[in-house]
């Protein structure tokens, strides 16, 4: 076999092992595994009400995968990668994978020949007659994946995020704006590195009333940290710094602007904007990016965009393109405006 025929088979059954590593996340096996102690379907099965013979096939298929590792006798525990899919690990994947590939989201990848041909975006509107937000308050299975993987993601990106901006000068900051900020996660890991500065917590009304699962509440850093219900859209609070975390790309150029102008009217000048996202580079360099405007186009009517494009949506906005902060290793980046 060719390495190109090799290359394209193994695309062709990438699917596969996506389905079989998100079969232990949905099915909860790996939070009944670790790295120390080999444990056989048979025993797995047994706490979970599995079948122990087809779980075994599950099993070594992940193995096969290198998500496990399987000795002679039949026992299974997990490899560095399989950690990272038991639940209570801290930089836990296990929920994205729930989430990409659940039956949600799944369904939307089959509408994808049918919208490059037709020139129309968003599956979540051919699949299920809504955007992916409002399917959110429709759906109580794809409103618990989605906060779940969001949640959890976050903490990979936050450290992309404070490692892009290691010597951005945060320090001179006095109020940190997360806007859109969910839980504050972010807000959360920038108080943590730099001491001396506030944070407010943009949010819509269901989000921020939900108390239990406020990260400034869990970390003790309530004093530095508010919530705010509010809309993006309509008004944002004063503040010399503001954070957009993955919020840009779910948009259009339009309303992307209409963001970036509420930022720029409420900002105490002189005044900084972060855009935490991930930037498409040229075309010598492959990226997650360019996969992740793919799943964009079936999510949603937003879109990942390149430095210039960031550049001309904060220009548009009244904001100056300052530079991108990126760090070795990391997909994600941070375009950066200032005002003032």
């Amino acid at each position: 076999m060719s390495d190109a025929a090799g290359q394209v088979l193994d695309l062709v059954f990438g699917r596969w092992r996506s389905q079989i590593l998100a079969a232990g996340t949905e099915l909860g096996t790996f939070d009944h595994l670790d790295r120390e102690r080999p444990r056989t379907a048979a025993a797995v099965a047994a706490e979970t009400g599995l079948d122990a013979a087809l779980l075994y096939r599950l099993l070594r298929a992940q193995a096969a995968i290198g998500l496990l590792a399987e000795d002679a006798d039949g026992g299974f525990v997990l490899t560095e990668s399989g950690a990272l899919l038991r639940s209570d690990h801290p930089r836990s994947l296990a929920a994205m994978a729930r989430l990409e590939e659940g039956p949600q989201h799944y369904a939307l990848w089959k509408d994808l020949p049918a919208m490059v041909a037709d020139g129309r975006q968003n599956a979540f509107l051919r699949e299920f007659g809504r955007m992916a937000f409002d399917h959110t308050r429709a759906d109580r299975d794809y409103a618990e994946r989605f906060d779940r993987a969001m949640s959890s993601y976050s903490a990979v990106q936050a450290e992309q995020v404070l490692a892009a901006l290691g010597d951005a000068g945060l320090e001179e900051i006095e109020v940190f704006c997360d806007v859109a900020g969910g839980h504050g996660y972010m807000a959360c890991a920038l108080l943590q590195a730099y001491p001396r500065l506030s944070g407010t917590v943009l949010e819509l009304p269901e989000v921020v009333a939900d108390h239990d699962k406020l990260w400034a509440r869990k970390l003790g850093l309530e004093a530095r940290c508010r919530y705010l219900a509010g809309d993006m859209f309509a008004e944002v609070p004063a503040a010399d710094a503001y954070g957009l975390k993955m919020i840009l790309h779910d948009w259009t150029d339009a309303e992307c602007v209409a963001i970036l102008e509420n930022l720029r009217r409420a900002a105490v000048v002189p005044a900084r904007v972060f855009v935490m996202e991930h930037v498409v580079p040229g075309p010598e360099t492959p990226h997650f990016a360019k996969l992740f405007h793919v799943h964009m186009l079936c999510w949603g009517s937003g879109r990942e965009r390149t430095e210039a494009e960031y550049a001309a949506l904060l220009q548009q906005a009244g904001w100056e393109m300052a530079t991108t902060h990126s760090a070795p290793g990391c997909v994600m980046s941070v375009v950066e405006g200032r005002c003032g």
